[in-house]
């Protein structure tokens, strides 16, 4: 796997790429919208020459030229997702599979049948992604190292085949020197994990990257509605993983990439209204007093974390428009707690070593009006600061507070009133 050398900047903005790559050939077929191709196997008369194909194919993993054989093999429409994100992210080409932690795992055993199972791993990595390392399930050995490149390179080997960095990292959104971490790499491949910042904020590979990883089923396909995983790499990296993709299974339903070409051409828009509306919320965040750190990239984006003064878990199941879930990228806005759910898996003393402390949310900014999504918030977190009223012998006069609960303001007691009244059904 040689060096890329520098991607030059795209001939046109990030924002028609996003409408037009993987569709230039739509007006010459006589069609608007991309095609759908849902077929499993696909004709073919000349059996000697398939045979030379997929000998073809067996030795080198470039992708067949001429008609598809197989859907394990290929697919039209997943071609065309392919296509434009490598586009997006600059790279030669793109591979994609049924879900991120199926690209992960093929990038994994691509290094491993080179003879490389040793992976130098920054944290925090997403949940299940530190598991899958730390687990040895594909038979890859792991050291986790700090978040700095000389610490990086010091726990580099000869038998290293991956460094796997994630920039905004999942959740604390800490963020790292991609180009300072590249050179500490040397010539040790750097998969970076771009799922929180998409290609519209950073570009990886720009900045010494070697694989860019993206758990599509977030801001790619961008409404909740899709799995998906995919891999903007070199074209002698892909062709390895084409053939792990072969081997294994893990490929991308023709659907998951329609639907995901359909998500690349809002993807700047989508990313550039949320991210305003997050930087929005970061503010009122920063100001509130019921809440202690809030942490959010310099990069920007749609991805909030913050830790609260009271109980997290009153926050999450306070929420009535937030939608209290996992996962992210989606036009609505979700908010869970990361060491109840996606970083359940990592070991608790691993968790608090990567910054996810036991008070932390995570929440993905969607598409809303942000004073609904404020209100929405400033209530939970109302509830979830609030002191509990202990027993009492006998009850206090009318309008005095009981002992060890807090009088509620006028803030507060509107807040109550809003939580306890019936929704209002929309206007249609």
């Amino acid at each position: 796997m040689d060096t890329l050398p520098a991607t030059p900047a795209p001939a046109r903005s990030l924002t028609t790429e996003a409408v037009h790559a993987g569709r230039e050939d739509l007006a010459a077929l006589g069609v608007h919208a991309a095609p759908l191709d849902l077929s499993t196997t696909y004709p073919c008369a000349d059996s000697r020459g398939e045979a030379a194909r997929l000998d073809e194919f067996a030795a080198t993993g470039a992708q067949l030229d001429g008609p598809p054989v197989y859907a394990r093999l290929d697919n039209p429409t997943t071609a065309r997702f392919e296509r434009a994100l490598a586009r997006l992210e600059g790279s030669e080409a793109a591979v994609a599979f049924a879900s991120g932690m199926a690209a992960l795992s093929a990038v994994l055993l691509a290094r491993a049948s080179a003879g490389l199972r040793h992976v130098v791993a920054v944290r925090p990595l997403y949940g299940c992604s530190d598991h899958l390392l730390d687990s040895g399930l594909l038979g890859t050995e792991v050291t986790w190292a700090e978040p700095e490149p000389e610490a990086v390179r010091r726990a580099l080997r000869a038998d290293t085949g991956l460094v796997i960095a994630e920039t905004p990292a999942n959740p604390t959104l800490a963020e790292l020197d991609l180009a300072a971490l590249a050179t500490a790499c040397g010539d040790t491949p750097l998969l970076v994990d771009n799922t929180f910042a998409t290609p519209v904020l950073q570009r990886p590979l720009e900045h010494g990257a070697r694989l860019v990883l993206h758990s599509a089923t977030k801001y790619l396909g961008g409404h909740g509605d899709v799995l998906g995983g995919v891999v903007a790499c070199d074209e002698e990296s892909a062709r390895t993983l084409r053939q792990v993709r072969f081997a294994t299974g893990g490929v991308l339903h023709p659907l998951a990439g329609y639907l995901l070409l359909r998500g690349l051409s809002t993807l700047p828009v989508r990313v550039r209204a949320q991210s305003a509306t997050a930087a929005e919320l970061v503010r009122r965040l920063r100001a509130d007093p019921r809440v202690t750190r809030v942490h959010y990239p310099r990069v920007g984006g749609a991805m909030v974390a913050f830790e609260v003064d009271g109980d997290p878990h009153a926050v999450i199941s306070g929420v009535r428009l937030i939608t209290p879930a996992v996962s992210l990228g989606s036009v609505d806005t979700l908010i869970q707690h990361p060491a109840s759910i996606s970083h359940r898996i990592v070991a608790p003393g691993d968790r608090e070593a990567g910054g996810i402390s036991d008070r932390l949310l995570r929440m993905s900014v969607g598409l809303e009006d942000a004073e609904d999504l404020w209100q929405d918030l400033d209530a939970a977190l109302t509830a979830a600061t609030t002191v509990p009223t202990p027993p009492a012998a006998a009850a206090p006069a009318p309008g005095a507070s009981r002992p060890g609960e807090r009088s509620l303001s006028a803030a507060d007691a509107a807040a109550t009133a809003r939580r306890a009244a019936p929704a209002v059904p929309a206007a249609p």
